[in-house]
């Protein structure tokens, strides 16, 4: 390979890194819009979050579109293959994070700012910094090329796991308290388990961004907290 395509090949693994960081951005944007959608019912932000599915979307089948097109062109080898493999899985799982929100979002919307019990949206809220954190952070340890930041995102979920354990079991007490409370209760159980399932895409993520920098898989189980059952989830 010459000089010249291999510099051309590098330039075009900087772009993919960009592209892939600017929809990264753009899912981060959401997660904003579902904490505010949480501390203030009555703004626009849960709209906005479902809005922006689509450019998420449209960005993911970018970034495959031009995957595909660098390895018929340059039929990359060893870490190149390795690192255009890893970032299709890692644009996946950033697709799917953004459908959560968008998930969450609607949800906020149907439910309406009446009858939301003021304790149970901070434990909500709680809930969505903490995922958001866990994207946040791998997405800064993609950038860095540091495998070191992955693995503490990876071993952070566990955290991800209790705090929605403690509210699947508060939304259950308020439940059988008081049946008028049970669909109000249904919906928040709906966007806790997405915002636990968007800690476990960010591990996900961290578990790519370490094969990326180092060439290995994990090959341990990654820590999981107690489930709302008692039990410790794997």
């Amino acid at each position: 390979m010459s000089q010249h395509t291999v510099a051309a090949f590098d330039a075009e693994l900087k772009e993919l890194r960009a592209a892939v960081q600017m929809m990264a951005a753009t899912v981060d944007t959401q997660m904003q819009h579902l904490a505010e959608a949480i501390e203030q019912p009555e703004s626009d932000a849960a709209q906005r979050i479902v809005a922006m599915d689509r450019s998420v979307d449209r960005m993911q089948a970018d970034i495959e579109e031009t995957i595909v097109q660098m390895i018929a062109r340059r039929q990359p080898v060893a870490v190149d293959l390795r690192e255009i493999i890893a970032t299709l899985k890692i644009i996946a799982d950033l697709e799917r994070v953004g459908d959560m929100a968008k998930s969450c979002g609607k949800r906020l919307l149907v439910m309406g700012a009446p009858g939301r019990q003021a304790e149970t949206m901070s434990t909500l809220l709680s809930l969505a910094n903490q995922a958001r954190s866990q994207v946040v952070d791998v997405m800064a340890a993609f950038t860095a090329r540091d495998a070191d930041a992955a693995l503490e995102v990876w071993r952070s979920d566990s955290t991800t796991d209790n705090l929605y354990t403690a509210l699947f079991r508060e939304l259950l007490t308020y439940m059988m308290e008081d049946p008028r409370n049970i669909s109000f209760c249904t919906h928040l159980l709906f966007c806790a388990k997405n915002l636990e399932r968007i800690g476990d895409h960010a591990t996900n993520i961290a578990e790519n961004v370490i094969f990326i920098i180092t060439g290995e898989q994990l090959g341990t189980d990654r820590p999981k907290g107690e489930s709302p059952t008692g039990s410790v989830v794997r």
